[in-house]
């Protein structure tokens, strides 16, 4: 028979080496920030709670080697910790498989990871899931079950999924067709500052769409898509600018916006450009500028690069006026 005294204090040392390890998750994301910021003690010890399997560990540790761009090492702790039903990590191994990024590209894999972390309740896995619905990726495409999985997340206030859902009664996409409900939503995501529902909202206001039309409320909401870097807001409120709506008209103002959506690309900004720099509104007169930026915006196609196209046929051929 073993000497009780000796199990005794093999079971009290095991208890202590456990306690040793335990760890809340606020504790783990705590020691993750530190070893971000260059503590290695604290890495140290965020390593070794997760080598203990301490599921909360696992999770910030993969976020640790996330930040500092291993993928490898972030997935490798990922699936440990979503192997032990941690949400956050399984919604994360779930973006992981969905992007590509650090291990092979999957959709259905990506879903199956999204669904586990979805039944447990987790917000962001419910709009990812939304998501995949949404765009067929994964899971065949269902507009009704999209919107099912966003009503789920916003419930719980996740901006992006009040965006979508506000998106999804825009275009009726799951539900009728419903303005007033879609700026609800989209008034519930810009109140936290998710600047892609801003714009929409600032757009809402600009045409009239389900809320009464009011120039200055548009300009208030594309002002704060705008300082997001959103190129549709800044765009607009170039157009905002140039008209004088909601705000007074200012020609230099306008080609500041205009400017900040050129260089990200956006096609109307391009074009409107190249038009302040041909009318000298704003900037200079420079016709080798104007045509500089309709090039541009002739380069992307569609209606806008038709009309760019013909514009710069008139000029170089002396047609224009």
């Amino acid at each position: 028979m073993k000497n009780p005294i000796v199990l005794a204090v093999t079971l009290l040392a095991l208890v202590a080496i456990g306690s040793a390890h335990a760890m809340s998750n606020q504790e783990a994301k705590q020691l993750a920030i530190a070893a971000y910021r260059g503590n290695p003690t604290d890495l140290d010890r965020l390593e070794m709670s997760a080598n203990h399997r301490n599921m909360q560990a696992q999770f910030w540790l993969g976020a640790y080697y996330g930040s500092e761009s291993d993928s490898t090492k972030a997935i490798y702790w990922y699936q440990k910790s979503a192997t032990q039903g941690f949400a956050p990590a399984e919604n994360n191994l779930g973006m992981a498989y969905h992007n590509g990024q650090g291990i092979t590209q999957n959709y259905t894999e990506a879903v199956f990871w999204f669904q586990k972390a979805a039944a447990q309740g987790y917000a962001a896995a419910e709009g990812d899931l939304g998501m995949s619905y949404q765009y067929g990726q994964g899971v065949p495409q269902d507009y009704t079950k999209a919107v099912i999985w966003f009503q789920k997340a916003a419930a719980q206030g996740l901006a992006g999924a009040e965006f979508n859902l506000g998106n999804a009664y825009e275009h009726g996409q799951g539900v009728p067709q419903n303005y007033t409900e879609a700026n609800n939503w989209y008034q519930k995501a810009a109140a936290q500052g998710f600047a892609k529902a801003e714009c929409n909202l600032a757009l809402s206001y600009y045409d009239g769409q389900g809320v009464p039309q009011n120039d200055t409320e548009a300009v208030f909401w594309f002002q704060k898509a705008a300082a997001q870097g959103i190129a549709k807001a800044e765009y607009n409120l170039g157009v905002t600018y140039e008209r004088g709506q909601g705000v007074p008209q200012n020609y230099s103002k306008a080609v500041h916006w205009y400017k900040k959506a050129a260089t990200q690309g956006f096609a109307l900004a391009e074009y409107n450009l190249g038009n302040a720099y041909y009318h000298g509104l704003g900037v200079p007169q420079n016709t080798k500028a104007a045509i500089h930026w309709w090039k541009k915006a002739a380069a992307q196609g569609g209606t806008v690069g038709e009309n760019a196209s013909k514009i710069i046929v008139r000029v170089e051929s002396g047609k224009a006026n």
